[in-house]
């Protein structure tokens, strides 16, 4: 079953992610604003990775004592998703 979740972000400099999850495995993420060749490279590098790994890597993970960051946000908004 797909899911597609738009995520507004707080604290970074992207304003939303999408991402799109199929039984739980990433189908693809964009992120709207940021760094952009760093975010395309997060965008890439999970592509194919289950939701839960993808969170485990990420999650915590702080950007200039932000106390977040945009792969932060997007393992928060995976987090939602697979927690529906």
């Amino acid at each position: 079953m797909e899911k597609k979740l738009i995520y507004p972000t707080r604290g970074v400099c992207s304003q939303a992610i999408e991402i799109r999850l199929e039984d739980d495995v990433v189908r693809s993420v964009e992120f709207f604003g940021g760094c952009h060749g760093n975010t395309q490279g997060i965008a890439q590098l999970v592509r194919g990775m289950k939701a839960e790994e993808v969170i485990a890597r990420l999650e915590g993970i702080n950007c200039h004592g932000k106390g977040t960051s945009c792969p932060d946000q997007l393992a928060r908004a995976l987090r939602q998703m697979i927690d529906k």
